[in-house]
């Protein structure tokens, strides 16, 4: 299960950083972080996997009783545009000049954050918020009020977006919400952004709360029975694809680590899983010509040498909803 929430986490790292205007897609991702040619700019793979690393990052961070404070916030940034587009604009440290939302400057952008010279005061607010006595305001409103909170302070040059909505999954995991980083709502505000969008300029204008609040809540709601299913499903693609194998006549001895090693990488090449299980390339490359013939399996090159296998049933539930945005 640890094996799926780990390839799911590479899924909002794609799906968020659509959201800002990437055309990465999870197996873009996937084949960059094998060294693998993506389909896409390399700048904007490097952008999603770096998302990746933050939120690892992060998580790490609280794991280790790291508390959730503006340098935890500063170090998340910091790593997330290390690489990729945006990171020259000062990682991990709070602006120090206006930015922008929409248009060519403030005088005709859609939306003018605080200037520069606030944003410390309003992020210490912020930290003093989310460090309240426990209780005194439902986990859940009080991340989705500190969300829309971080997304009008914007307090940096760049990776604002992406770094409010990382923020979510932190605020579940260090509130004791969630145990594990289970919910990610990248997928519901891009499927809804343009009233994502609408409903954070809603509350900065005229102070509409109760709608933005009913949204974010509605997305909990929705997200979360899509996690349920996706994970059902992949658990039954699992179980059957199991009893496959084990029925397979004549079958390798290492057939089960390979098909255990696609639960975390469902785009394989024959050297890499070998390099990763410590096992010999012909062993490897046994294994997979079986999983191809049992269906598990399909090459995805069409070359004769350094060829690649996806684990389609299973990058298919992965991939759900993650068409780059056009």
């Amino acid at each position: 299960m640890f094996r799926f929430f780990s390839t799911y986490t590479s899924e909002e790292a794609v799906l968020s950083s659509q959201i800002e205007g990437t055309q990465s897609s999870l197996s873009d991702l996937l084949l960059f972080e094998m060294d693998e040619a993506p389909g896409v700019p390399k700048a904007d793979a490097e952008q999603v996997s770096s998302y990746v690393g933050a939120l690892q990052y992060g998580l790490k961070r609280l794991r280790e009783g790291f508390p959730f404070s503006l340098r935890l916030v500063r170090e998340i940034h910091e790593r997330l545009m290390s690489n990729g587009r945006g990171s020259e604009k000062s990682p991990g440290e709070f602006r120090t000049s206006q930015n922008w939302i929409g248009g060519t400057r403030p005088g005709n952008a859609v939306y003018v954050p605080p200037p520069s010279d606030q944003v410390m005061e309003l992020m210490g607010q912020l930290e003093l918020f989310l460090h309240e006595t426990p209780g005194s305001v439902p986990p859940l409103i009080k991340i989705a009020l500190a969300h829309v909170q971080f997304e009008t302070i914007h307090p940096f040059l760049d990776g604002n977006g992406r770094l409010g909505r990382l923020l979510i999954t932190f605020l579940l995991c260090a509130y004791g919400v969630l145990a594990q980083p289970y919910l990610y709502l990248s997928l519901y505000f891009k499927t809804n952004r343009s009233a994502y969008y609408d409903l954070l300029m809603r509350v900065r204008e005229s102070g509409d709360w109760e709608a933005w609040l009913l949204f974010f809540l509605t997305g909990v709601k929705e997200t979360s029975d899509q996690a349920v299913d996706a994970a059902r499903r992949t658990l039954a693609l699992f179980r059957d694809d199991q009893q496959i194998i084990a029925s397979a006549p004549l079958r390798t001895a290492a057939l089960p680590r390979v098909f255990q090693h696609l639960h975390a990488h469902p785009i394989v090449s024959i050297a890499d899983a070998s390099g990763k299980l410590n096992l010999s390339f012909p062993t490897v490359s046994k294994c997979v010509d079986q999983l191809e013939k049992l269906g598990v399996l399909k090459e995805i090159t069409g070359n004769r040498r350094n060829r690649l296998f996806a684990y389609q049933a299973y990058l298919n539930i992965l991939s759900e909803g993650t068409e780059p945005l056009r």
